[in-house]
């Protein structure tokens, strides 16, 4: 049977049901938000570890199941949140079209560009949406630097640039439980701090400059791991005429309430940077909903979704803007296409830092000639 039209998916009436595939840190996020949000009803969700199981039903799962196929299988649902581990995604978005269900996929979308087309078109043939959790664009500060630089506040902007570390899956020491494998297995994941981190950058960059051209780019490994923890890119954007450089890596201790991601434009007549457009009080608030999390741990309650709220409340209003768009009918307002322009930017950052490398090595090997006098 073919799967019901999105537009006929549901009545204004009806409460949007969701499933939530995966529930360890992200996908707890999205599940504590769904649960708050109005008009949708978090039906079920699937994690294979028997705690974020337990986790899960604590915070609102009405069932749980050890396996995301088997919860397509038996949940009818309008819409499905995908927080699998990369190598994972294209498989449950498979499982979700032939169950006629719409996506909320984390980033990045896929491990390549390859494998991004062939789960686009498989969301194609079965008439379902796709949205891609990229979330930097929802946070105030960003969403600040966009309006002052649409509303002409230094006029032309020449030159760009954007930075966002944390610590990666290998967490601040001391480190209590070993790290899971697949954030460290470049097969599983497609790459490292580029995709984990970059394509937040590459997403918001082209919500501000229009298409990006990637002109160079370098990564770097500070520990001996199987994927980059440091990547530096040079792009440029034709149409607003601005050359932006971008670094990304998870080998900075983050130290929470700070904000772990720096953008700053160059204008002929000032400068524009995320710092200044902080929410009011963001320090002393975020530290505060810091400690009460702490405190929450210490009890065993669980921690407020939205503390620190400056970051987890983007991912909230993204989510909430899929449901509400799957609701109405309407595409997705960051949708599949932008997940796979971001990989493809990735994509072309990589083989210029291979080729790079390459000129390095065969200089390298080039004998000296002996001088004589």
């Amino acid at each position: 049977m073919a799967p019901t039209p999105l537009l006929n998916r549901l009545t204004d009436s009806s409460a949007l049901s969701l499933g939530v595939l995966g529930v360890g840190n992200i996908g707890m996020v999205h599940l504590k938000s769904a649960a708050a949000m109005p008009g949708v009803e978090v039906v079920a969700a699937a994690d294979a570890v028997p705690e974020n199981r337990e986790r899960a039903e604590r915070v609102g799962a009405s069932r749980t199941y050890d396996d995301y196929a088997t919860l397509l299988d038996s949940e009818d649902l309008d819409a499905a949140v995908v927080a699998l581990p990369p190598f994972l995604h294209a498989e449950a978005v498979e499982r979700a079209a032939e169950a006629g269900v719409d996506v909320f996929v984390e980033k990045p979308l896929a491990r390549s560009t390859e494998e991004a087309d062939e789960l686009l078109e498989t969301a194609r043939e079965a008439e379902i949406a796709v949205g891609v959790d990229h979330t930097l664009r929802y946070q105030p500060d960003m969403a600040g630097v966009k309006a002052a630089y649409d509303e002409g506040s230094v006029g032309h902007v020449p030159y760009a640039s954007i930075t966002r570390l944390n610590d990666g899956p290998l967490g601040r020491p001391p480190v209590e439980n070993a790290p899971p494998s697949w954030p460290l297995d470049s097969d599983a994941v497609g790459g490292g701090s580029l995709l984990e981190l970059g394509v937040h950058c590459f997403d918001v960059l082209e919500w501000l400059f229009g298409e990006l051209r990637v002109r160079d780019a370098s990564m770097g490994r500070t520990l001996e791991i199987d994927v980059e923890d440091a990547a530096t890119v040079l792009m440029e954007a034709p149409e607003a005429g601005t050359t932006i450089t971008l670094h990304c890596g998870s080998y900075q201790w983050e130290q929470l309430p700070e904000v772990n991601t720096r953008l700053r434009l160059e204008g002929v007549t000032g400068t524009i940077s995320n710092q200044e457009h902080l929410p009011q009080n963001f320090y002393a608030g975020a530290a505060k909903s810091a400690l009460s999390n702490v405190a929450s741990r210490l009890t065993r309650d669980e921690p407020d979704v939205f503390g620190p709220s400056f970051y987890l409340q983007a991912h909230y209003d993204a989510l909430a803007d899929f449901c509400e768009a799957i609701r109405e009918g309407e595409q997705p307002p960051i949708d599949g296409a932008d997940g796979r322009r971001t990989l493809a930017l990735a994509e072309r950052a990589y083989e210029l830092a291979a080729e790079t490398d390459e000129a390095a090595d065969e200089i390298d090997g080039l004998e000296t000639p002996e001088v004589t006098l």
